[in-house]
């Protein structure tokens, strides 16, 4: 049991939302003591240096510096992000495959609480994954380039996307295939993928989800399938077929 409480900063330029976040914190995030809070991107490097917080909430787009440019300056500093964020397809793609915390506006308490908690079972633990790093590399790196995060029951591993080849559903897991041949059992549904790998990436399947730069050719059939260049074969249900044509137009 998490017995200290978290220094906490906040980096959000809406004062509404800033007031409100502060409000949600004090009363259903007992484990959190706010030390500080700022309007804009600048004010919060500096914020972040002069207190060294264990946990931020940082607000993606600001005046005068960003989220990430808040975390390019920072990035010596050890803490935890829960970023908050209004929906921008480019910072949710980032922030959904390097497995960050966010919030969308306006902030949910029960989403907020979870991600508190997820924090605080981070800060219980003597290493932790430190997702400020991931996501600065998926900023700054092409889509093949960036890199994935695969929790298991052990842990986590980390692949680039590029490596992916393939992925299956398995209950309330997904075996993930990749180019050196190892396969990753991981701990979270299939859809969870379908919803953030980028477009190469094309269900076929209820099962099945595979990265497109792999197939070798494709049968036809009531769905038929794909034969990918490991020479697997993979069945393409009649439900999904338009849409892996679709993806070769």
């Amino acid at each position: 049991m998490w017995q200290q409480k978290i220094k906490t900063v906040i980096i959000e330029d809406e004062m509404a939302a800033q007031k409100a976040l502060q409000s949600y914190l004090q009363k259903y995030c007992p484990q959190v003591e706010i030390i500080g809070a700022a309007f804009n991107g600048t004010d919060g490097i500096e914020l972040i240096k002069n207190t060294n917080p264990q946990l931020v909430f940082l607000d993606v787009e600001m005046p005068f510096a960003n989220a990430f440019d808040v975390l390019d300056a920072c990035k010596h500093i050890n803490f935890q992000t829960i970023f908050v964020t209004a929906f921008t397809q480019y910072a949710i793609q980032a922030l959904n495959i390097s497995a960050a915390y966010y919030l969308l506006k306006p902030v949910n308490i029960e989403e907020l609480i979870v991600a508190v908690n997820k924090v605080v079972e981070n800060l219980q633990k003597e290493t932790y994954f430190n997702h400020n790093q991931m996501v600065m590399h998926n900023l700054h790196h092409s889509t093949d380039q960036q890199q994935l995060v695969l929790p298991t029951l052990e842990g986590f591993d980390v692949v680039t996307v590029k490596e992916v080849v393939r992925l299956k559903g398995n209950g309330n897991f997904t075996n993930v295939y990749t180019t050196d041949g190892k396969d990753f059992m991981v701990c979270r549904f299939l859809k969870h993928f379908e919803d953030i790998l980028p477009k190469q990436f094309v269900r076929i399947h209820k099962s099945h989800i595979v990265n497109t730069q792999f197939i070798k050719s494709y049968h036809k059939g009531s769905g038929g399938f794909v034969t990918l260049l490991n020479d697997i074969e993979v069945e393409v249900s009649a439900s999904y077929k338009d849409s892996l044509l679709k993806h070769f137009k």
